[in-house]
């Protein structure tokens, strides 16, 4: 097992850190680069893009020949990881959820035309988009059986009723993938459609206040009332929106895992200056042993968090659906981000409390990271569920 990068992807991971480190972080400090939602205001962002793209860092998910560096799974999880050392880094790159997953489903589904009418723009940054699946209760959450919104043939278009909610980037989102019910097939009911926010039918009911930080666009309830789909923005076939899905969230949940990997090493990466430094009972704070089991265990978890996240990736890239290694790296690194940031807030006490490290922006983050994509409880029941299938098998080499 060999987990050595090749030349061209660490050339391609340092490049990423020295423009993360030079053109990002100076950024965090400074108030007025914050927008809506505690995030990077439009301004700044569109100078860092702009940069990126310069700089040949764009888009690494992407195709080369959509103006994306065409890099393999393996390859994204050691640069997402390098990006999101800034809270910033992420979205600069065009890296950032929804549209990261977004643009990978399209590319994977989308037939040329499709591609080129929804996927482009996303991948060029001039436009932002959204994915419609969850609904109020009792409508679909973990579980998509329980759709309730419908999308009904009438000739040549879809007519889409129905609400949908924490509808992440829906506020500034002008392209849409919407999964809806379509007939009442349990395993073929549900189908996947694209349309664009200037058509009418559908209106944002809220932006739904949380503990944020937020995405941009922050997270919406919607509803439709009418809204008219043509024939031609279905995604695959009719009843195909399950397995689309599966397709987004799978590498979705990787991805996710791969950022927060990056913003957990950043945590313990401030707080190791600070207790180098700050001196308490005669020694630093570094030479006591009990912040030495703090760091060390965190560091270990994270460790095998990118293990398990390098594992899934490499499974992705032979073409295996990895749903299992998947689960298990969503979990744990979904645990290690908030102990990582717990742990750093810690040991620097009050001022890790304090607005002046990002840790405390961190920590709100953090605690989204059991929920979105799929709880951590639902995906131990994954887990538990290939368990009873494989037995021995589950740890297989293979």
């Amino acid at each position: 097992m060999d987990f050595t990068l090749s030349p061209e992807i660490e050339q391609l991971r340092l490049r990423v850190r020295d423009f993360v480190a030079q053109e990002i972080l100076p950024l965090e400090g400074d108030p007025a680069t914050y927008g809506e939602g505690e995030n990077i205001g439009s301004a700044a962002l569109a100078t860092l893009r702009a940069k990126a793209k310069a700089a040949g860092l764009w888009a690494p998910q992407m195709p080369k020949d959509r103006g994306g560096m065409g890099l393999s799974v393996v390859g994204m999880a050691a640069l997402y990881e390098e990006m999101a050392r800034s809270i910033f880094g992420p979205v600069s790159f065009n890296c950032a959820a929804p549209d990261d997953g977004n643009m990978i489903v399209l590319n994977k589904v989308g037939t040329k035309a499709q591609k080129d009418r929804w996927l482009q723009p996303i991948i060029d940054g001039a436009v932002r988009s959204a994915f419609v699946m969850t609904e109020p209760m009792p409508g679909a959450g973990s579980d998509p059986s329980a759709m309730r919104t419908t999308a009904t043939r009438k000739g040549d278009r879809w007519v889409v009723n129905g609400e949908k909610w924490f509808i992440t980037g829906a506020g500034e989102a002008r392209h849409f993938i919407l999964v809806a019910r379509t007939s009442d097939d349990t395993r073929k009911g549900l189908s996947a459609f694209m349309f664009h926010a200037d058509q009418p039918g559908w209106r944002i009911l809220r932006r739904i206040p949380i503990m944020g930080p937020e995405e941009h666009g922050g997270h919406c309830q919607i509803a439709f009332d009418g809204l008219e789909i043509p024939a031609e923005n279905l995604l695959l076939k009719e009843g195909d929106g399950l397995k689309i899905t599966q397709i987004r969230l799978g590498t979705a949940r990787l991805t996710h895992c791969m950022r927060w990997l990056g913003m957990a090493k950043r945590a313990l990466e401030i707080c190791s200056g600070y207790v180098r430094e700050r001196q308490s009972f005669g020694a630093s704070l570094a030479e006591h042993e009990g912040v030495q089991w703090m760091l060390g265990e965190a560091a270990m978890e994270i460790e095998i968090g990118r293990l398990l996240t390098m594992r899934a990736a490499w499974k992705l890239d032979q073409g295996d659906f990895a749903r299992k290694e998947v689960s298990m790296a969503k979990i744990a690194v979904a645990d290690v981000l908030h102990k990582a940031v717990d742990t750093a807030i810690q040991l620097l006490g009050a001022r890790g409390y304090s607005k002046d490290t990002p840790l405390e922006w961190m920590y709100r983050y953090a605690r989204q990271a059991r929920l979105v994509d799929g709880a951590s409880e639902v995906h131990k029941m994954v887990l538990a569920r290939f368990l009873m299938q494989e037995g021995m098998e589950f740890w297989s080499w293979r």
